[in-house]
């Protein structure tokens, strides 16, 4: 399996994303991404998930140490009463004692990151919590709330079509991980020319070249989403996957600033 190491600990590089799978979709895709080897979950508070999730790893023979499990605080969760009730509860639905990481999930809201932060802090001093991070934060963002206190990761939208040069000097200068969602823009990996073209040339499919750029990077993690049993197998394999330094510029080349995420809270 292969990890990025962070502040001394060790994170699957290729997580299983959970966003927008619910009921049965959801359970039925943690447990066969359990079976055939992701150690590395990811879900929200948002995502109305945590339950399924939480159903999976408890029926599944994986032990709980060994999955990296990461949960993120929903925009109306703030406050510091709110971070810590609402994470109990995401504890209950996900059936642990607690996640290895938790996230703010946007920075939104009338309270500030640093009074969240410290909120979160002590769930962490307290077991229920192991890191504590942010999501959808921008270069600026990054620098005041590491000013503040250190963080363990940033998750944001990265894919080929969207760099994230600056953020990811920012993770690598403050030894935190950029995990990239949406890594495969959505399924827009499948008609680029140049992936295909890669792709062809090893007997792979555009987003499992995609997948091995990324996790090729040092301090980032990718956590695709997929459905079907086929395509979340599909996506595991990118690890067998090394690309050469000509084809890994040939695809950093492919960046053209293309956010598919942008909803109208949005820091940027």
């Amino acid at each position: 399996m292969r990890t990025a190491t962070i502040k001394g600990t060790s994170v699957p590089a290729l997580g299983f994303g959970t966003f927008q799978l619910t009921g049965d979709d959801c359970e039925r895709g943690v447990s066969h991404a359990l079976d055939i080897g992701y150690r590395h979950i990811d879900t929200a508070q948002g995502y109305g998930n945590e339950d399924r999730v939480g159903t999976a790893l408890a029926s599944s023979a994986v032990d709980r140490g060994d999955v990296f499990l990461t949960t993120k605080l929903d925009n109306d969760n703030h406050a510091p009463d709110a971070v810590r009730s609402t994470t109990e509860a995401s504890l209950r639905d996900l059936r642990t004692d607690y996640v290895d990481l938790l996230l703010i999930h946007w920075p939104v809201g009338d309270t500030t990151f640093e009074a969240t932060l410290d909120a979160m802090l002590e769930l962490r001093d307290e077991g229920k919590v192991r890191n504590v991070g942010v999501s959808n934060f921008t270069p600026e963002q990054i620098e005041r709330v590491t000013a503040h206190a250190p963080i363990f990761a940033n998750q944001v939208e990265y894919h080929p079509f969207l760099g994230q040069d600056e953020l990811l000097t920012l993770a690598r200068k403050h030894d935190h991980l950029l995990t990239a969602y949406s890594p495969l823009a959505r399924g827009e990996v499948f008609d680029d020319e140049t992936l295909s073209a890669i792709a062809g040339e090893r007997n792979a499919d555009p987003a499992q070249i995609a997948l091995a750029w990324l996790v090729s990077q040092d301090h980032v993690a990718a956590i695709p989403k997929a459905t079907s049993s086929d395509h979340i197998t599909s996506n595991f394999a990118a690890l067998d996957i090394e690309l050469t330094d000509d084809e890994l510029r040939r695809i950093s080349a492919l960046d053209r600033g293309e956010r598919l995420i942008d909803p109208p809270f949005a820091p940027w």
